[in-house]
């Protein structure tokens, strides 16, 4: 029998809490579709209260798609095998002055996970530990409903756009965004149609896209401004703050996220899994 759920918006703009499950125990047929559809249509879900092993989480993420392999275990990106593979530490704790896992401090600007693979992650999963008394806050942004926006001159301009996007872990703001020519790269359309409902959105960040393909620099600089903020207008923002217990997935396609500066000396743990499309090929 499909379990019962309660379901709370968490905004106007986007997102809905998700109540009545135990995600500790396996998903039955009708309620995983439920969950799948809550998904497209609200971009962001939270269940709150969880108290779930890695394994658990596991689980859960491939509800949504292939599951991602690699663990990374430090803040520079570098990757490596391990028993725990698949998981990923949202940390500021250091052992040995050292971080446990990766973006450990401070704020982050927006961006999309996996935005510089040809495949970008489909969802992002993330399980609150340890939440610091204020600050690193989550940001969503819903790109759909600033496409929407938009004026109609503005959607015919971009609407064949092409982007160039990079990953970038060391660039502190946009005039260092890019300059190692040896990051990982990708090329997308500018505005993007959701696979599943349909929508329209924007699929561009002020911390990963470096350029719109076939413009100018300064012509291309000019017009992602004006999309950057056009983006992270407060009215498609919605701003997370964080319990212990709450498991976070949101989907890429459809949304930017950011982070919010928070105390360096108050500890914060996050774990993460991304899950891919599974048609894609593996590794992109």
């Amino acid at each position: 029998m499909t379990i019962t759920i309660d379901i709370e918006p968490l905004s106007d703009v986007l997102g809905v809490a998700v109540r009545g499950i135990d995600l500790r125990q396996e998903v039955d047929e009708g309620t995983q579709d439920e969950l799948q559809d809550l998904f497209a249509r609200h971009c962001v879900l939270c269940f709150p209260d969880q108290k779930i092993s890695a394994a658990d989480q596991r689980r859960f993420a491939a509800l949504f798609g292939r599951v991602d392999g690699a663990y990374r275990s430090k803040s520079s990106g570098d990757l490596k095998e391990s028993a725990t593979r698949g998981v990923m530490l949202v940390s500021n704790i250091r052992k040995d002055g050292k971080p446990i896992g990766s973006l450990p401090d401070g704020e982050m600007m927006f961006h999309s996970d996996g935005a510089h693979r040809q495949y970008p992650y489909r969802a992002t999963t993330l399980f609150g530990i340890r939440i610091p008394s204020t600050g690193g806050n989550t940001l969503f942004a819903n790109l759909q409903a600033a496409y929407d926006a938009l004026s109609p001159e503005m959607k015919e301009r971009i609407e064949n756009l092409e982007t160039q996007t990079v990953y970038d872990y060391a660039a502190q703001d946009r005039g260092t965004i890019g300059e190692d020519s040896t990051l990982p790269r990708a090329r997308h359309a500018l505005v993007k149609t959701h696979p599943v409902t349909g929508r329209k959105s924007l699929y561009l960040s002020r911390l990963m896209t470096e350029k719109i393909l076939d413009l100018d620099r300064e012509e291309s600089e000019a017009l992602l401004a004006v999309l950057f903020d056009h983006a992270e207008k407060p009215e498609f923002v919605y701003s997370h703050k964080w319990t212990p217990g709450d498991l976070v997935i949101w989907d890429n396609r459809s949304t930017n996220h950011a982070r919010t500066d928070f105390p360096e000396e108050e500890q914060r743990l996050l774990r993460r899994y991304t899950v891919s499309d599974p048609a894609a090929p593996l590794g992109n």
